[in-house]
């Protein structure tokens, strides 16, 4: 007698799971064995975040060879492109939730045209930002404490990066749309596409290799943008019907309000969750700016290190994200809540795991991207310092992800600011200069904010009031 697939070897059953899930194929996410629909889910999106801290690696990794000015260029223009991140983020929860929704509900029609309207909002909000930030860049880098042969970099890559966000502001919107249809081979392969003209191009522009002009930092901005632009080429493409569950037609961009007003309903909050989460990123760092461009390098080393390991772990938060969202729209509570329990405790796991190594091997892993013992000595404390927290971080992003795929965007909201804000922001302050730390107090106020933000949301995901939530 044969062995259904289910009831074979675990093992067996795993990796069978992992090679169906980069195929592409299309599953009903609401009826599968709830293990093999997050292993079929999680597999592409963990890659796909994978792909995107490439980003910042590759980019500080050659811009690093320019030294620690062009490594603090880089560290304050992506503390501002966060808030624009922040923005993108917003409503790609809203687009991962509704389009999620509307197929757990099997209303793919309905679906499409909340992509078109997703796609709309997201093209007039990164338009207007463009403009204004590209204009005041220099002014930005002032405000945020850079020392003025910084400001001269730097200006060019903060207006490149700044003016050009649309790149990667439609980048985290379609692969959200794509998430939540449960398309998420899609949205890996954008990433990977996306990232490996980054890669290729990066070098060649900053140092001037073979045909190419010599850009400096500057250079790294432009490879950035190209990459992620054709990114979007080709997300376009698939959401015009090639190999999509959602398929956007010209009549889905033409706007309909009570769509538009649903998804504006669900990203403000949205926005306002991870502003507030950015905007405590770019406070710290402007604390940081206070001790000069050493801090500033060390620390946006270690931090983009930090980022490498833990965007793979949102892959796994936005897994759960999109069952809960198709399993509410299906009527199946209990089932969505399986699937968060199910990626927090395989979050938990890889995080705690990466965090040991991390603080075992800073010194090591810092030592790639700088040769400065300043520069070195202080990346390597802060790496070790925020490393101690990840299995705690694992466990508040699923359970985060669990409320904005359920549409309770609000809970998160609230939570970052009291965490974020209320907490974090003034310890670290507390403990840079009427403690005496200095920069390594700024640092330990990070672990302190986010293990708080984990415990609360613990307890709020288990009173359960995110599975009534209505879109």
């Amino acid at each position: 007698m044969s062995l259904s697939p289910e009831s074979q070897p675990t093992t067996t059953t795993f990796w069978r799971s992992v090679a169906q899930s980069l195929r592409g194929e299309e599953h009903d996410y609401t009826a599968l064995p709830v293990n093999r629909a997050i292993i079929l889910l999680a597999v592409p999106m963990v890659l796909e975040m994978v792909m995107e801290s490439l980003f910042a690696v590759a980019d500080v990794f050659w811009v690093s060879r320019l030294g620690k000015e062009a490594v603090a260029v880089v560290g304050i223009t992506e503390s501002v492109m966060t808030l624009i991140y922040a923005v993108a983020i917003g409503i790609s929860i809203a687009a991962t939730a509704i389009v999620s929704r509307r197929i757990g509900e099997k209303e793919p029609e309905l679906a499409a045209q909340a992509a078109g309207q997703i796609v709309l909002l997201g093209v007039l909000v990164s338009t207007g930002i463009g403009i204004v930030l590209g204009i005041f860049a220099p002014d930005i880098l002032r405000l945020m404490g850079a020392e003025e042969k910084v400001v001269t970099l730097g200006a060019d890559f903060a207006r490149i990066m700044l003016g050009g966000n649309i790149t990667v502001f439609m980048i985290f919107l379609i692969n959200a749309i794509f998430r939540g249809a449960g398309d998420a081979v899609i949205a890996m392969r954008t990433l990977v596409l996306a990232n490996a003209l980054n890669i290729a191009l990066g070098p060649c522009f900053i140092f001037g290799w073979w045909i190419f002009p010599e850009m400096g930092v500057t250079g790294a901005a432009v490879a950035t943008n190209i990459g992620r632009g054709v990114g979007v080429i080709y997300q376009l493409w698939h959401l015009a019907g090639h190999h999509s569950r959602v398929k956007v037609r010209w009549g889905h961009f033409k706007p309909a309000r009570e769509v538009i007003g649903a998804v504006l309903s669900k990203s403000g909050s949205g926005v306002a969750q991870f502003l507030i989460s950015t905007t405590s990123w770019v406070g710290l760092f402007k604390i940081l700016a206070m001790f000069g461009s050493t801090a500033l390098a060390g620390y946006t080393i270690a931090i983009r290190l930090l980022v490498f390991a833990l965007m793979p772990a949102w892959g796994l938060a936005n897994a759960g994200a999109t069952l809960v969202g198709q399993n509410l729209g299906a009527r199946k509570p209990e089932r969505a809540e399986a699937a968060v329990w199910i990626a927090t405790r395989l979050n938990t796991l890889v995080l705690g795991v990466t965090g040991l190594v991390f603080i075992i091997f800073s010194g090591s892993l810092i030592r790639l991207f700088t040769t400065e013992p300043d520069v070195l000595a202080f990346g390597a404390q802060a790496l070790w310092i925020v490393s101690l927290a990840f299995p705690l971080y694992a466990a508040g992003m699923c359970f985060e992800s669990a409320f904005n795929g359920a549409g309770d965007t609000w809970t998160p909201a609230r939570l970052n600011f009291l965490c974020l804000w209320v907490l974090q922001i003034p310890i670290a302050l507390l403990l840079a200069k009427p403690l005496g730390l200095g920069a390594t107090g700024v640092v330990i106020s990070v672990p302190a904010g986010y293990s708080l933000l984990t415990l609360w949301s613990w307890l709020l995901f288990r009173r359960g009031r995110w599975k009534a939530q209505k879109i």
